[in-house]
């Protein structure tokens, strides 16, 4: 009996391990030239799902990472370069649409807060500890 729930246990296990790489391009999605399909996935890879904002649209099923994900490609085809597409995307929607934002005057906040809750907390630690 332990050995059969043991085995279901690993295949479940095994499943959600290999599971956890799977992309939602579709198939009518990838372009027939690897190399831009590659600089596509490299893009889509950096590039925020507006839904569900913690995804990036390549690994996102919401109907807008997908036409983000198209137009990513359609870009591509027209020739524009990386830095196009980047600029495009943040022009519409905003820094927010980047999971890396650049360091700008506007993001010192989003990139230097993290640090500052970090000092806090390891003074209101070593000042807990003084009093105990």
């Amino acid at each position: 009996m332990m050995n059969k729930i043991f085995y279901i246990f690993t295949c479940i296990f095994l499943f959600e391990l290999t599971s956890l790489n799977s992309y939602s391009v579709e198939p009518n999605e990838i372009l027939k030239n690897k190399k831009n399909e590659y600089r596509a996935r490299n893009i889509s890879k950096n590039i925020r799902c507006m839904i569900c904002q913690n995804q990036s649209i390549d690994e996102s099923n919401a109907p807008l990472a997908k036409d983000l994900r198209v137009l990513v490609r359609k870009k591509i085809i027209d020739g524009k370069s990386d830095k196009e597409i980047y600029q495009f995307l943040t022009d519409r929607y905003g820094d927010f649409i980047l999971l890396k934002p650049a360091l700008k005057s506007n993001t010192m906040v989003l990139w230097f807060l993290p640090f500052a809750f970090f000092l806090i907390g390891i003074y209101v630690i070593f000042l807990h500890n003084k009093k105990s």
